[in-house]
């Protein structure tokens, strides 16, 4: 198991800029997860949801994954590849270049490969720091999302 990087303290975060953070372990997205999050967001178009439908009429032959149930999973991931000593709260404030250029069929496996895109610091000893996402799936060479999510880190 690979260990978090630590970054020791949010003054400290702005020499971290372009630091790769790794891969996270292999997460299994199955059906019931999926169902779980369409029936959470109120969709469950037939291309998540619909197994029988799906294997007839989809392009993949099965049900795939939300692309924003992906994304729902980047904040925990991250805080398996980093640690930032020193903040009380912490926000997102948002995703940029948020794309999904590939499918997750039900039954995959995904991993969350993190980098630190950018730092700034804030007035009152805070920082901003935006995260460079892939999630990749397993025995495939695109990935399904690639985003860089931001955080808003309080002292």
């Amino acid at each position: 198991m690979k260990l978090p990087v630590v970054v020791p303290s949010m003054a400290a975060a702005r020499y971290y800029a372009g630091v790769d953070l790794g891969t996270t372990e292999w997460l299994l997205i199955d059906q019931a997860r999926i169902d779980r999050f369409g029936d959470a967001t109120n969709d469950r178009q037939w291309i998540h949801c619909d197994v029988e439908r799906a294997s007839r009429e989809s392009p993949w032959k099965s049900t795939v994954a939300h692309g924003y149930l992906l994304l729902s999973l980047a904040p925990t991931l991250l805080k398996k590849l980093l640690v930032l000593l020193g903040w009380r709260t912490a926000i997102n404030t948002g995703v940029e270049k948020l794309r999904f250029p590939a499918p997750v069929p039900a039954g995959s496996r995904v991993r969350l490969a993190g980098r630190i895109a950018n730092t700034r610091s804030l007035p009152g000893g805070g920082c901003r720091v935006g995260f460079g996402i892939e999630f990749e799936v397993e025995g495939r060479d695109e990935p399904a999302c690639t985003a860089i999510v931001n955080f808003v880190y309080f002292p």
